[in-house]
């Protein structure tokens, strides 16, 4: 490859096609539906048995032999020609091979099928526990060959890692170089990593080096600048301090976290700027709310998430003006720092939102339960909460430059992802990406039980009830995994559990040091493992001696999530490669989603119903858990809809020259 070449695709990047309204919207869906018709599975299947077919004459050749072949594919989609694609079959029958000798394992005919999903451009939903990571690495194998940029994104640093090591076997024998970049990595071996063929590596790793590289060549983000730059000599020293070598295609795993639910999360690249007045700002801002009354001085909206002053509490705040520091005593500065300091204290709750670590406010993923260190709130909400907990407050950030994953990941000329739990998204995956989503079916039938949910009045019925069922499967000898909301959530079971003798594990945002270890063991006879969302996504939980035949892992769901794949998540723990398995949720009407998304005097109704055991209760109550689930389910689509609008303004208004990215 020539040096203008390599230059020119440093910072070439697809230009997103725009997203279509009106009848041109409805016609563009249903091609969607079209593209991800039940049919196509039969036919990936087929291929795919195809090319089991021809094992036979790749298990005969010698490692000299299979090396060679694999060396004259990599040449053949090397040059990229027309019709490069053509040997693909031969090829992954080759790899196929290659993976049993290095790693031990031979992928079955779904991970085959998967293997061609997602060579295709499409989003492969296959069931926990079918091999993902193997599929994924039979197709990046091929694109690693086609030597143009491919990153593998994980949802960790632990998977990234892990993944990389594990199948770096496999691409050696293949004539393909693996890399892997994690959040500790200096800029010297990020470059070094992305260098490779194939990149592991994060979503948020890999978007923050890429706004890095933009910030860094700045006006030279257009090839063209940069040659002209070249001429006079001065472009080495800008060069050196560039990590990645540009993008081009990228697999997602868990694409229905990192595509929808992460989505519309811009990454901020910024910088501390030291601002007393501020500090002092929130810290008066935090003093106000204290004194403030629910409902006499402000009014919650917990729908939305909002708080509106009423009379007496703008009283309040004329009252207090002169105790902020003089250049936020006008009347909006003052009201927004005041109701940022009440959405604080009604919406941020320690062990839920965040947790303290060392001091500091660490924010927690609502949607995996992880820890998220580098990230902070904007709008001074940071520095209130910290306000609020009474320990040391940072200084503002400025930010250098944004931008949101969604709009990130429609940059890229090839996409195509992974999933347990992707039918749900699959409109909006191909409304804003363009990727079709194909169901593989597993290898074995799923034999996963799930039991009625079971719906109650008040909370602490609920979590006694929970306890009870924890300790009945404990007493079969059957291992429980239970799934919470929050850690405080977590801890509080974990404090019910120990008050009856019983031993378990707990796996959250505070105690994840031990994730992987800790999920692995949950097959384990007798053992009860209480983790948030987090519960070791990847990680392959195996079932101890004589499991099987007590009915395998039993999950329970403490409480519903705003989104129904979030529980179907869950239940995927369990019942794997065709194990036996089963899951239950249980709800209370006081559940934030349900106090939350339900008007009080339904809820109200509902529990009356349900403690005078009304024949209809069980199903009305039933009804009101779906229709609260629904609720945000639609609002957080609008909400991503609204920011790609944002996006497209951006994409036609601010981009004066191609390949830049405006942030």
């Amino acid at each position: 490859m020539s040096v203008l070449t390599e230059d020119y695709r440093r910072t070439d990047i697809k230009t997103p096609d725009p997203i279509l309204s009106g009848l041109d919207a409805r016609i563009f869906s249903l091609a969607g539906r079209y593209r991800r018709r039940a049919s196509l599975t039969g036919r990936l299947l087929t291929a795919a048995e195809e090319i089991d077919a021809k094992a036979p004459l790749w298990k005969e050749k010698s490692d000299r032999a299979l090396r060679e072949s694999l060396v004259g594919f990599r040449e053949i989609f090397c040059r990229n020609k027309q019709g490069y694609e053509e040997p693909l079959p031969d090829a992954l029958a080759a790899i196929r091979e290659a993976a049993e000798r290095c790693l031990g394992l031979r992928p079955y005919v779904v991970q085959l099928a998967g293997a061609l999903a997602l060579f295709r451009g499409t989003v492969a939903e296959m069931a926990t526990g079918e091999g993902k990571t193997l599929t994924a690495g039979l197709t990046a194998v091929v694109w690693g060959w086609i030597g143009r940029p491919c990153h593998i994104i994980t949802t960790n640093d632990y998977l990234a890692d892990r993944d990389a090591k594990w199948l770096e076997p496999l691409y050696r024998f293949c004539g393909v170089s693996v890399g892997r970049v994690v959040s500790e990595m200096e800029p010297h071996r990020r470059r070094e990593e992305y260098r490779k063929d194939v990149t592991y590596t994060t979503s948020k790793e890999v978007l923050a080096d890429f706004l890095r590289d933009r910030l860094r060549l700045d006006s030279l983000q257009n090839a063209g600048r940069r040659q002209i730059r070249a001429l006079s000599g001065r472009l080495q020293d800008i060069e050196k301090g560039l990590v990645m070598r540009g993008i081009h295609t990228a697999v997602v795993d868990e694409v229905d976290n990192i595509l929808i639910d992460e989505a519309v999360t811009p990454l901020i690249i910024s910088r501390e700027m030291p601002n007393e007045p501020f500090v002092e700002a929130c810290r008066e801002a935090n003093n106000i709310a204290a004194a403030l009354r629910p409902d006499v001085d402000y009014r919650v909206d917990q729908q939305f998430k909002d708080i509106d002053l009423l009379p007496g509490g703008e009283e309040h705040l004329v009252q207090k003006t002169g105790n902020m520091p003089r250049l936020f005593r006008g009347r909006g500065p003052h009201r927004e720092l005041v109701q940022q300091a009440l959405k604080a204290r009604e919406f941020f709750h320690r062990d839920t939102q965040y947790v303290i670590q060392n001091g500091k406010v660490v924010i927690v993923d609502e949607f995996t339960g992880r820890l998220m260190p580098q990230r902070t709130w904007s709008a001074g909400l940071h520095q209130i909460i910290e306000a609020k907990e009474d320990i040391t407050i940072t200084a503002p950030s400025e930010t250098l430059a944004r931008l949101s994953f969604q709009r990130f990941f429609r940059f890229f000329y090839r996409l195509a992802g992974m999933t347990g739990t992707a039918r749900e998204a699959a409109g909006e995956l191909w409304h804003i990406y363009g990727l079709p989503v194909v169901t593989i079916p597993p290898n074995r039938p799923c034999q996963r039980k799930i039991y009625p949910r079971r719906i109650f009045s008040e909370q602490e019925s609920k979590w006694q009830a929970i306890v009870d069922e924890v300790a009945e499967r404990h007493g079969q000898g059957q291992p429980v995994l239970v799934g919470t909301r929050s850690v405080k959530a977590s801890e509080d079971l974990a404090a019910r559990l120990a008050k009856l003798g019983l031993s378990f594990r707990v796996l959250n945002a505070v105690r994840h040091r031990e994730e992987a270890r800790t999920i692995s063991h949950a097959g384990e006879g007798s053992s009860i493992t209480v983790a948030t969302n987090m519960a070791g996504r990847g990680v392959d939980i195996r079932l101890g001696d004589g499991v099987t035949r007590l009915g395998g892992l039993h999950v329970i769901a403490t409480e519903c999530h705003e989104s129904g794949r979030i529980d179907r998540q869950l239940f995927g723990r369990c019942a794997r490669q065709g194990d036996p398995g089963s899951a239950r949720s249980f709800v209370s009407m006081e559940d934030e989603l349900l106090c939350r998304y339900v008007p009080s005097a339904i809820r109200n109704s509902i529990k009356n119903a349900l403690r005078l055991r009304a024949p209809t209760s069980g199903w009305a109550a039933e009804q009101v858990v779906r229709w609260a689930q629904s609720k945000p389910q639609g609002m957080a689509f609008h909400r991503r809809r609204s920011v790609l609008r944002t996006d497209t303004w951006l994409d036609d208004s601010l981009s004066f020259a191609q390949g830049d990215v405006s942030s």
